[in-house]
């Protein structure tokens, strides 16, 4: 008997959209690592001096980027906005989540919560930024504390469908069996739900992170007069009315992004597990 040859198809449509996206995706990493490494002598208008590797790799950009930036002062406040920003979200969303979650399909009440709190996700941040201003002055919050709570209440729309979510995929079984054996609500949550949720909370977390770490109009608006930045704040000053210092810039750019990405390095095998878990019921 002949042995039968299967033929491989390919998607060339699908293959030809990856390879786009690649692309996509590279090309602004390469210029960032090309430029950041760059003398301003080497900087010219052409397309190939833009693009073309350094003469003399050099860490000379990242030294002074880090002594304008005064990098080790806003990396610890972007790292401390951070930290406590996840650790309450994720605490306190999730807990949010297992009461309405559990019991949106029971109660008209908590379905009502749950669509009012999801529905912050549409607000634009335009419309609250001046209140916001306002009011963490008046209570005397224009400051981290201020920054770090506006990020929480922010953050709860969409973390709180996230959890409402992932619960779906835990059987009530579990909760049932645990208050058989006179288990409370607060000890089931805490001894067994929360624990099961770890790869929610890695996918909350590095969501979370990515969007505290990177903004700029928070922090901006907020913080204002106070003395402290953070590191998008400080990379504002290559930007002046007269051009933009770009081998700064990037060399800058690259270093907030190393911290981060470890952070989701060491987040991704969560992640991957949310992603299984959430998709196999």
């Amino acid at each position: 008997m002949s042995d039968l040859k299967v033929k491989e198809k390919y998607n060339w449509p699908v293959t030809v959209l990856l390879l786009i996206g690649l692309i996509t995706i590279i090309f602004p990493l390469y210029m960032t690592i090309v430029i950041a490494f760059k003398q301003p002598s080497e900087m010219t208008n052409s397309i190939s001096g833009i693009l073309s590797l350094p003469k003399h790799w050099s860490l000379a950009n990242f030294a002074e980027a880090m002594r304008v930036t005064d990098f080790w002062r806003s990396l610890f406040n972007s790292f401390m906005i951070s930290a406590v920003t996840v650790s309450i979200s994720v605490l306190v969303h999730s807990m949010i989540g297992y009461a309405v979650g559990r019991s949106k399909a029971k109660s008209k009440w908590y379905n009502f919560v749950y669509l009012y709190i999801v529905s912050g996700m549409f607000v634009p941040f335009a419309i609250l930024m001046m209140p916001l201003v306002k009011q963490t002055a008046q209570m005397g919050i224009a400051n981290i504390v201020g920054v770090i709570l506006c990020y929480v209440v922010f953050y709860m729309p969409m973390n709180l469908m996230l959890y409402s979510g992932y619960l779906t995929n835990i059987p009530i079984a579990l909760e049932e069996a645990a208050r058989m054996d006179g288990a409370t609500t607060w000890t089931t949550y805490w001894k067994i739900i929360f624990p099961i949720m770890k790869p929610m909370h890695a996918t909350v977390a590095v969501i979370t992170v990515l969007g505290v770490w990177n903004d700029v109009m928070t922090p901006l608006v907020i913080m204002s007069g106070s003395g402290l930045n953070t590191l998008p704040l400080a990379q504002m000053t290559f930007q002046t009315q007269f051009g933009t210092n770009y081998n700064l810039a990037f060399a800058s750019y690259l270093l907030a992004l190393l911290p981060i990405l470890v952070f989701y390095i060491i987040c991704q095998k969560q992640i991957l597990n949310g992603v299984v878990n959430g998709a196999v019921k």
